[in-house]
């Protein structure tokens, strides 16, 4: 995780929330709107100076609302310092209201020039110039046509920094989707309340360094009966420790759980072994492997502290190693066969009667999306279960939604709500900015993972997730913390690969001494 993500709030909110929370500020605490719009243009401006202090030149792409008003203030501060400053303006400056109005008069004072954009020459600017984005706000839900996405291609096919105010034009406040064409910033200047959008999905293409303001409101806005409550809630490294408490000093191996992993068909041995090693590396007392015999000799070779049975009966008795696991792993290099189907038939039915949490991941989630009940429309209620956890990518998660992975994609916090409440437990939706579901409606709570990096989307990187996971559960901790713990030692451990190695050729195998040293926190 970089450090500007260490610093931001845990709270996220939706676009409509923020304004609820704006409205607050003004009404309940008497704070007048245009003052909230000048310390927002004035942080703005200095967090411009502060990223580029040898900055000569602004020029400041503005729309026509409070967003707008913002770019306005931010252009007179910078004229009053004494950088040249040029606002283009998509909007008739008759056409302004409110705010974004007295805003514009303020920057005509202060003799700003400023340039609508059918007259803007469009040339690549000048040296030691910074572009600020102010054109759309976090109200934006439609695609960006017309002059406004014209203007936002010239933005991102300038060679100079981009700052953004409160969010990248064109990117979705509440999905973090791309809304046809999104402002790709340097930095972004969010106000109020962060917005749970500019942590996932697309996000990370288009914000830069994220950097939070909450212009200095009182904590009252946030906490009075009328504050709405968060959307979801932002995790990391920090916000688990507390749970990897010391082993006790007389503990022995049974005391940390048992660990089975079941998957590894013919060809996909390498996906149980990393699955095993994780569990093992996250602190589990034993782990065992019910896998194709041929994996055997490999698996022991690797990691010889791992028991493993062999077969090749997809009617295999493996009761007694189900009912001696304290948490089941099931799916990694799984397969779609009758192999894999007998042994997801047999984990299901078992797990009923022992009550063993079982996680789910890869193929077993295919297996487990064909036995949905076809309801209306295609949304069957499928096996809801409350001791279970699945860990779906968005192609998994389309076939256990019986959508699209695009409908997915499109709003992520929908779609690992509509998982829980379908199949139950708790639900991770991976990807940049991961989203875990816990609960059942109206309780339900979203956390976010800002963990992570770009270095992670390679094979195996799901498996050694699902090891740690099964490990925390196994250990005696709840499934909720064991899936938000692992997700952020998942993300941390290759976050600590990239600062070793870069991200390019990073391997799920390099998370394995980071995930050590993560469990056994300081």
């Amino acid at each position: 995780m970089t450090d500007h993500l260490a610093i931001l709030p845990r709270d996220l909110y939706a676009a409509e929330q923020v304004r609820l929370l704006d409205k607050i500020a003004i009404e309940q605490f008497d704070i007048p709107s245009f003052t909230l719009m000048q310390t927002a243009g004035s942080i703005a401006f200095n967090k411009l100076m502060e990223k580029w202090p040898h900055t000569r030149h602004v020029q400041v792409f503005v729309g026509s609302g409070n967003n707008a008003g913002d770019g306005y203030l931010l252009a007179s501060l910078a004229k009053e310092h004494g950088l040249g400053t040029e606002v283009i303006t998509l909007c008739d400056l008759e056409k302004l209201r409110g705010d974004a109005r007295l805003a514009c008069e303020w920057a005509v004072k202060q003799q700003v020039l400023i340039t609508h954009f059918a007259d803007f020459e469009h040339e690549k600017g000048q040296a030691h110039s910074v572009v600020i984005d102010a054109l759309l706000g976090i109200g934006l839900n439609r695609e960006v046509k017309g002059d406004y996405a014209k203007a936002i291609e010239f933005i991102n096919n300038t060679d100079r920094p981009v700052l953004a105010i409160d969010i990248p034009s064109g990117l979705s406040a509440d999905t973090g989707t791309c809304l046809g064409v999104a402002v790709t910033a340097d930095v972004t200047v969010t106000f109020i309340g962060l917005k749970r959008g500019l942590l996932t999905n697309q996000a990370g293409d288009y914000v830069g360094e994220l950097i939070y303001n909450d212009l200095n409101v009182p904590d009252g806005v946030f906490t009075s009966e009328s504050s709405p409550k968060p959307e979801a809630h932002r995790i990391d490294i920090s916000s688990i420790r507390t749970m990897l408490a010391p082993r006790a000093i007389a503990s022995h191996k049974g005391s940390h759980g048992h660990v089975l992993v079941i998957g590894g068909d013919s060809s996909f041995g390498g996906a149980v072994i990393m699955a095993a090693e994780a569990a093992l590396r996250s602190g589990a007392g034993l782990v065992s492997v019910i896998t194709r015999s041929c994996h055997q000799s490999a698996l022991l070779a690797r990691t010889p502290e791992v028991m493993v049975l062999g077969t090749e009966d997809d009617n295999a008795n493996i009761n007694d190693l189900i009912l001696r696991a304290t948490a089941i792993v099931i799916g990694p290099g799984l397969g779609r066969g009758s192999w894999a189907r007998g042994l997801m038939r047999k984990a299901l039915s078992t797990q009923i009667s022992a009550g063993t949490p079982l996680i789910l991941d890869a193929d077993a989630l295919h297996l487990l999306a064909e036995k949905r009940e076809q309801g209306a429309a295609g949304k069957g209620t499928g096996i809801k279960r409350c001791n279970w956890i699945l860990t779906p990518h968005p192609g998994e998660a389309a076939a256990l939604l019986n959508i699209s992975i695009s409908e997915v994609q499109q709003d992520r916090y929908a779609a690992v709500c509509q998982l829980n409440e379908i199949w139950g437990g708790i639900c991770l939706l991976k990807g940049s900015g991961s989203l875990i579901c816990a609960g059942e409606k109206p309780r339900q709570e979203i956390f976010l993972c800002s963990e992570g990096n770009a270095g992670m989307a390679t094979g195996g990187m799901g498996d050694v997730l699902s090891g740690i996971v099964g490990s925390l559960v196994a250990q005696g901790n709840s499934l909720e913390n064991s899936l938000c713990a692992g997700a952020c030692i998942h993300g941390e451990a290759a976050d600590l690969s990239m600062q070793a190695d870069g991200q390019r050729g990073m391997m799920a195998t390099d998370l394995m001494p980071y995930i050590r040293q993560l469990v056994n926190p300081a």
